[in-house]
């Protein structure tokens, strides 16, 4: 029986920012547009959270029972570990993600924006299919066009849109930024596991591209966002405060370049969703601050 402190360890705390972020950078554009309306923020915050511990523990399961994580290093897997059965690992993941979407169907409530409960839909889905069912995508090399989607622009704008109506061009730049570095933990993680993944027949783009070739791309999804803040800073020169997160970026680029690998990987995950939160909340005070 598996411990509270072991199910905690099962929700990967550490993929936290990935829900976190693009609800700051959300709100901060529609702070940018002129509204800002606290119980819709809070009701994204509800419905991301949800869907990335609904998320994890489906990754639990589905990898569990596959047989993916019986080698895996890194955080405890509940399932593959033999902590908690897989039945009650698969009720978790269809609990949190259930409250995601009641929390969806309560914030489309108070907007009346109905088609966003087909979004919600999509995005349970997505959840379930990543490494769950017969042909998981995760499986094949498509899990960091999910997460940057997701996390990204849909998550990003979709706050943005509840409080103000259609995003301008800074939400979408925002929305890009929070989608890289989104992505740049994941890859973190796929990087840590390529030998595993390799054994299990599971194609990561990691895989795919090689150790080297996934370095590459880590160092490229780090660096874009401030790209995107110096384009953004054209526009509205506070966006220029998310430069002040360079150096954190840097560090972790020369350490990912230099080699680093096995589970000394875990603490470059842990570092990138930390750089993912400050880019995004120094992006979203800029934004709120280019309304002034």
């Amino acid at each position: 029986m598996a411990t509270v402190a072991q199910w905690v360890q099962g929700a990967r705390p550490r993929t936290l920012p990935n829900a976190i972020a693009p609800v700051l950078v959300g709100t901060g554009a529609a702070l940018n547009a002129g509204q800002l309306r606290p119980v819709q923020a809070v009701l994204a915050l509800l419905v991301s959270i949800a869907m990335i511990i609904g998320v994890n523990y489906a990754n639990d399961y589905s990898d569990g029972t596959r047989g993916t994580d019986d080698n895996r290093v890194g955080p405890l897997r509940l399932v593959g570990s033999g902590v908690a059965p897989a039945a009650s690992v698969r009720a978790a993941a269809f609990g949190w993600l259930g409250l995601g979407l009641v929390a969806g169907l309560v914030l489309v409530l108070t907007t009346q924006h109905w088609w966003l409960l087909a979004v919600g839909v999509v995005c349970v889905l997505a959840a379930w299919f990543y490494t769950g069912g017969s042909k998981p995508y995760g499986y094949l090399g498509f899990g960091e066009v999910a997460v940057f989607l997701f996390f990204g622009p849909v998550a990003v704008l979709g706050t943005t849109y509840v409080q103000s109506g259609t995003p301008n061009l800074l939400a979408v730049l925002g929305a890009i930024g929070v989608g890289l570095l989104s992505c740049s933990v994941l890859v973190t993680n796929n990087l840590r596991d390529i030998d595993t993944d390799v054994e299990a027949g599971k194609r990561t783009l990691a895989v795919r591209l090689g150790d080297a070739g996934t370095r590459k791309l880590y160092a490229a999804l780090v660096t874009v966002p401030f790209v995107l803040s110096i384009i953004g800073g054209i526009l509205a020169p506070w966006l220029l405060i998310g430069l002040l997160a360079a150096p954190l970026a840097v560090s972790l680029v020369r350490t990912v370049l230099g080699g680093v690998s096995g589970r000394d990987l875990i603490a470059i995950l842990g570092k990138s969703g930390m750089l993912m939160l400050l880019w995004s909340l120094l992006t979203a005070i800029g934004l709120g601050l280019s309304a002034l």
